[in-house]
């Protein structure tokens, strides 16, 4: 093997047509021998080109709806043999086997096929088999041979074969050999993920993770953490699918918490009207509803202005100029909304150092998909926490029942505390939250704490009294003594949210009768670590 290989056949066979005919004529001007396909091979005819048929090297025709067509000792022996090995010459000269240099493969769609919710059969018959066997075979011959799997590769190889008169170095093709084995890992990945959802196989013995970087980071959570961003083709609206309209590029700590400010802000339809959320270090520091976007940003903002200073601001409605103007008298890291109207966006140049994001549409929460937590040895894999509840669904505990206010409270914060990492409590009142406590190790901690951010908001408001006062308050798992709830009750919340179970429910419930307590049962758990 030497470094310097050259390229005088190539062999091309794509599903994605981008490019193709400017980059098979650069390789034809070069005086490279074009093979080809079925429709790849008729679309570089129609430009004018000559394109061998591998039917015609093979002496096979395409059979069985084409699944049968490159799967030949004359294809695959031109992808694998060793050029510099005497005996894999001598097999290419006595069986008539000419050396490929150049395969250039993108596979059937079958990730777009299943996107598109295709049915079962439709699914399995976009799954390629041809080319990722050649793919393979021409990833491991990188000592010899060129393998491009990505459009995005075209111009490199071309600007590659210039530099090198025709040849491509080792260093070259050893990267184009790493991004093609990981592509038919992610397609390998995405056909096994698909059946296992398909066949109902909640826990497969072999579970694969694959993504597609979107973004080299500048550091992780710290400077001394590298990073990069993968997105995994799911295609779920937010920060992965985004537009970014200015700003400086996302850092790794920025993309975390626009992902959990704008997963948070889902839980409020925009047919439900303005809402805003406000994340700092992926907790909500503020939530609110309003008769318009900017009252929803203020009232969320009065929850704990303090956090909200270089906070992530996620909208559920398209961003308006008076909105814009408010979020820029203090600094905000991002700003993620559906959209955002010209006015905006001209307001929000003037911060230059201010992201905007538009996504066009929220996502739904109640979709569910698989979140991945690697340990030390292993991966976590479950389902993305989906739950909602309905009214109907909830158990008064209580003598007293809640009244009508009291409900719309409490599922307000019920909303909100599936968001706040845990033990959390949040404190909500008229559609705002009031106060909000997370990450704590004990649940009565998590409510003192929400309780004083409450006092703390009521004194910089020039206010009498909490806004906790008559407020509502959910706590994301049961309470297991009744010390937080009393909490709570000392604080002025009349109604509470809870998932119950504890073994210590009766004196909880015990408790909140004997301060006066409506108090609700969830029977659903919605822990955040």
């Amino acid at each position: 093997m030497t470094d310097l290989s050259p390229i005088r056949r190539a062999l091309i066979s794509v599903s994605d047509k981008t490019g193709l005919i400017d980059f098979a004529k650069a390789l034809s001007a070069r005086g490279i021998e074009l093979l080809s396909t079925g429709g790849s091979a008729k679309a570089m005819r129609d430009a004018g080109l000559t394109v061998v048929d591998v039917a015609d090297v093979t002496g096979f025709p395409e059979m069985m709806d084409g699944r049968v067509k490159t799967l030949h000792p004359k294809v695959h022996g031109g992808l694998l043999a060793l050029r510099d090995n005497d005996d894999h010459v001598a097999a290419m000269d006595e069986h008539g086997i000419g050396a490929i240099d150049l395969l250039v493969v993108n596979l059937y769609p079958f990730e777009e096929t299943v996107a598109k919710g295709a049915d079962y059969d439709t699914c399995i018959e976009n799954i390629d088999i041809g080319g990722p066997a050649m793919i393979r075979a021409a990833a491991k011959n990188h000592g010899f041979v060129s393998v491009v799997v990505d459009v995005e590769d075209y111009s490199d190889v071309l600007a590659e074969l210039e530099t090198n008169d025709g040849a491509t170095t080792y260093a070259f093709r050893q990267r184009l050999a790493q991004n093609a084995y990981a592509r038919t890992g992610a397609y390998d990945a995405a056909v096994s993920n698909w059946m296992a959802s398909a066949i109902k196989q909640e826990a497969p013995r072999r579970r694969v993770v694959a993504g597609t970087l979107a973004q080299t980071l500048r550091y992780g959570e710290n400077p001394h953490q590298t990073a990069s961003f993968y997105v995994d083709g799911s295609n779920r609206p937010g920060v992965a699918t985004a537009t970014q309209h200015q700003g400086k590029e996302l850092s790794y700590n920025n993309i975390n918490d626009t992902d959990a400010a704008f997963e948070a802000i889902a839980e409020f339809p925009a047919t439900d009207g303005p809402a805003c959320v406000i994340v700092k270090h992926a907790n909500p520091c503020g939530v609110a509803r309003g008769a318009t976007l900017k009252e929803a940003y203020s009232r969320a903002f009065d929850c704990d202005s303090t956090s909200a200073f270089g906070g992530i601001i996620a909208l559920n409605q398209t961003l308006d100029a008076d909105t814009a103007e408010e979020i820029t008298k203090i600094f905000t890291e991002v700003v993620i909304a559906p959209d955002a109207d010209g006015a905006a966006r001209a307001i929000f140049a003037k911060k230059k150092n201010l992201r905007l994001l538009t996504t066009g549409e929220l996502p739904d929460p109640r979709l569910t998909s698989m979140t991945v937590r690697q340990v030390a040895g292993g991966l976590l894999l479950q389902d993305k926490d989906a739950g909602h509840v309905n009214m109907d669904e909830l158990k008064v505990v209580t003598k007293r029942a809640p009244t009508d206010q009291e409900m719309r409270d409490m599922l307000f914060a019920w909303k909100v505390a599936k968001h706040v990492k845990s033990n959390a409590i949040i404190y909500a009142k008229d559609d705002a939250t009031v106060g909000i406590g997370a990450g704590q190790m004990s649940r009565v901690d998590s409510s003192r704490i929400a309780a004083r951010k409450s006092q703390d908001m009521a004194e910089e408001m020039g206010l009498d009294q909490p806004l906790t006062v008559g407020s509502a308050v959910a706590s994301d798992a049961f309470f297991p003594f009744p010390d937080g709830l009393l909490t709570a009750a000392e604080a002025g919340a009349t109604a509470v949210i809870q998932p119950g179970g504890s073994m210590g429910d009766d004196a909880v419930i015990a408790a909140a009768d004997e301060a006066g307590l409506a108090m609700v049962f969830t029977n659903m758990r919605h822990f955040r670590h």
